[in-house]
């Protein structure tokens, strides 16, 4: 188990699928075991308290779990102020889970500035290569959205679940069809036409 404090009210904890069975958590108890998994967020929790300070003793807790093919699992826990009615934590628990088989990934950013903060979080991930993963990747504005289009993706590149959990954590992947893009060309206005993740990381990241 891996836990990174991504800011001062959020950490991402990444468990490959070697630890799923010392751990006890795989997707269907995320789903239909609802206070066995809050004993497991409890176990969690306090590893990271201990080993990265984070405290949530008394505050709002959101969880999304991201889960791929391959039952490697990812959560993204925010922690919220503590209300002053609230005597303990609350859970609230999100599952977001990726075809692998897919070829196209459109994922919706709710302003520039997030799209900018997902840029910045690939650029810290060295161990991916983007290019190696999607061939095309376009950015469009419609309906005060933001649209990252990722086309011919490919699902046997190493090192995709960080792509897939960056994805889960600054934006919202969509079911779409086939023929969205050319909708957005049509009604939305194109952003980046090419290489949006590469146009990203090198002119709108911090150095």
């Amino acid at each position: 188990m891996k836990i990174e404090k991504l800011t001062e009210n959020k950490i991402r904890v990444i468990i490959p699928s070697s630890e799923l069975g010392e751990t006890n958590i795989n997707v269907h108890n995320l789903m239909t075991k609802a206070l066995e998994t809050q004993d497991v967020f409890s176990d969690i929790l306090k590893k990271a308290e201990k080993e990265v300070d984070f405290h949530t003793d008394g505050c709002k807790l959101l969880i999304e779990a991201f889960s791929s093919l391959e039952d490697v699992i990812v959560f993204t826990i925010t922690k919220y102020l503590p209300d002053k009615e609230v005597k303990s934590k609350k859970l609230t628990v999100k599952r977001k889970c990726f075809d692998n088989s897919s070829k196209q990934i459109v994922c919706q950013f709710d302003t520039f500035d997030i799209f900018c903060e997902f840029c910045n979080n690939i650029k810290n991930l060295h161990k991916l290569n983007t290019i190696d993963f999607v061939k095309k990747a376009s950015l469009y504005f419609w309906k005060n959205s933001y649209y990252l289009v990722l086309k011919n993706v490919n699902s046997k590149c190493e090192n995709k679940n960080m792509f897939y959990a960056s994805l889960s954590e600054f934006g919202k992947v969509i079911s779409v069809s086939d023929h969205f893009e050319s909708k957005l060309l049509e009604h939305g206005k194109a952003i980046i036409k090419k290489d949006a993740i590469f146009v990203g990381v090198r002119f709108f990241t911090e150095d």
